[in-house]
């Protein structure tokens, strides 16, 4: 059995081989190569664009890929949404497609933009957009540069933004927001029927989430006296730390797995109810 993987080909090409790797899978792309060698002998890698991923999943001329939510609702397919894994380009975040328009525009909503032309890579999701909003405008394709077009050229677009600094550059503003988009891991029906494609498809899934679950962690370690076991058990944000007792002496060990953004808070308190040896570890992979 060999599983038809498709990587996305383009701003999620680096980033998705990246987690691959993490996960224990060594891809390697070489220059003009579409067909990435992989160390695993079940697994046949394709670089495919993520705009056309889920068409080419749903045709099943591959198994299985990596795509996002907006592709798939733009290419209207039926595939089987298999795992959300929550990271873009640049960061472990959801993205969006906004409707935006320019800073001194009138425009406030989806409604004043009856009749009006929208500049935008994704037709049918825009379309679906101001269909759901009782709205007809004419939805024209854009092949780039989209933020340049208003107002000469459109009335208003509906763009991909991770942080919204391009639109700020261009003197846009986003009015509402169209779709919030996640990377998914999609495959299709026949293929997640085969008994032993499944079961891969779940392997590789559990060790990709796994990575993406650590991103936000860390592992703190800790030595504490028993006697401010119990106060010190209240601010780690961890509801079932390990605790185990040291060789020698009224103290104890803590293990415990917290998010990184605590820790600024979190270590000085474990001083003040006298903690020591305070060891904070990174975390590359959690399996729950």
């Amino acid at each position: 059995m060999v599983l038809k993987l498709g990587i996305p080909k383009g701003s999620l090409q680096e980033s998705t081989i990246k987690i691959f790797k993490e996960a224990g899978y060594d891809i390697k792309v070489k220059d003009r190569n579409y067909y990435p060698a992989v160390d695993d002998p079940e697994l046949s890698c394709m670089l495919i664009r993520a705009q056309e991923m889920a068409r080419y999943v749903e045709g099943e001329q591959i198994d299985c890929g990596l795509t996002g939510l907006d592709w798939i609702k733009e290419n209207r397919s039926d595939v089987i949404e298999v795992a959300e894994l929550t990271y873009a380009k640049q960061s472990f975040k959801p993205i969006r497609w906004v409707l935006a328009v320019k800073e001194d525009s009138p425009y406030t909503c989806a409604k004043d933009l009856e009749g009006k032309t929208i500049a935008t890579e994704v037709v049918n999701l825009t379309t679906d957009y101001f269909a759901s909003h009782g709205v007809k405008a004419n939805v024209e394709f854009s092949w780039g540069t989209t933020e340049v077009k208003v107002p000469e050229l459109a009335d208003a677009i509906v763009e991909i933004t991770e942080t919204g600094s391009s639109l700020r550059a261009n003197d846009l503003k986003i009015i509402d927001t169209v779709l919030v988009t996640t990377t998914r891991f999609i495959a299709n029906k026949k293929a997640y029927e085969d008994p032993e494609k499944r079961a891969k498809i779940d392997r590789v899934v559990m060790m990709l989430k796994s990575v993406i679950d650590a991103v936000p962690k860390v592992c703190i370690m800790l030595n504490a006296p028993e006697n401010e076991l119990d106060a010190i058990l209240k601010i780690i944000p961890n509801e079932n730390p390990t605790i185990s007792n040291l060789a020698k002496g009224d103290w104890v060990d803590i293990v415990a797995v917290v998010d990184k953004g605590v820790l600024r808070d979190l270590i000085p308190q474990l001083k003040e109810r006298g903690a020591k040896s305070i060891v904070e570890m990174p975390v590359s992979k959690i399996i729950e």
